[in-house]
């Protein structure tokens, strides 16, 4: 008799540790269109709040400052490339997924005027090619192609990012080869 009623008390104890811990988690948990850019694409048609902010600074860099290095000039339909800095604390660290301590992820949206896009990866020079590596970059929608996305990236690797930009090409000559 005693250990049934040990044993039920034990379930129940669990049962209610389960119940507030995934309480807990619900109510702090970042909702997905707060995170990473990536994820708030999910939630915004445009990545810009009526406020100029971008979306995605609700994520742990928030308002940190970036520095973006783009020519001055540009020949039109041609690709170049723009640098983004993300200068941040190192020391900062995130829970993994695996439950550990690690070093904070880094993204980015980068609006560009319209016409400008990513740049086709048959267009991009073999140096430029080099300073991307691995990187995979995506348009925030398909009908937004002057909007491009990168991350969840480790940040301890990529503080520095390099986006492949295409120009926009003039508009007739557009008309001429569409």
């Amino acid at each position: 008799m005693q250990t049934i009623s040990t044993f039920s008390w034990i379930k129940e104890q669990i049962t209610r540790s389960i119940s507030v811990s995934l309480m807990i988690y619900i109510m702090t948990r970042p909702s997905s269109s707060n995170a990473y850019p990536v994820f708030a694409q999910q939630g915004y048609d445009n990545p810009r709040e009526a406020t100029g902010r971008i979306v995605c600074a609700n994520c742990h860099l928030a308002n940190k400052p970036v520095d973006i290095e783009v020519p001055q000039t540009i020949l039109p339909d041609t690709v170049f490339e723009a640098v983004v800095q993300i200068p941040y604390d190192r020391q900062l660290k995130q829970v993994l997924a695996n439950g550990k301590k690690g070093g904070l992820n880094v993204g980015a949206v980068l609006i560009l005027p319209e016409g400008f896009e990513l740049a086709p990866p048959n267009r991009i020079s073999p140096e430029i090619k080099e300073k991307i590596g691995n990187l995979s970059f995506q348009s925030y929608r398909p009908n937004k192609k002057n909007i491009i996305v990168i991350g969840p990236v480790p940040g301890q690797k990529y503080s520095e990012i390099t986006f492949p930009i295409l120009s926009q090409t003039p508009l007739l000559r557009k008309m001429f080869t569409s």
